[in-house]
């Protein structure tokens, strides 16, 4: 079963208290999303650890219940 929107959206601000979290369901199947994910918290990390920091809120669950999901890091000004 696909995971909707609002529990993605809820997921990363678990994680990352404070965060802005803007989502696109790029297919409309609730399968196939993309974040943009603004967080003090990337502040002073690479890319890749900014990456890691949002698939790490959603455990076992990333490749499963959450098929896909392209992600964009910003750190706010």
């Amino acid at each position: 079963m696909p995971m909707p929107g609002h529990e993605i959206e809820a997921a990363i601000l678990a994680a990352l208290p404070g965060a802005v979290v803007e989502l696109t369901d790029l297919a409309g199947d609730d399968d196939h999303w993309a974040a943009k994910v603004t967080a003090p918290q990337f502040a002073g990390k690479s890319r890749v650890q900014q990456h890691k920091m949002v698939y790490a809120a959603f455990g076992d669950k990333m490749g499963g219940e959450l098929h896909a999901l392209q992600v964009t890091t910003v750190v706010p000004k």
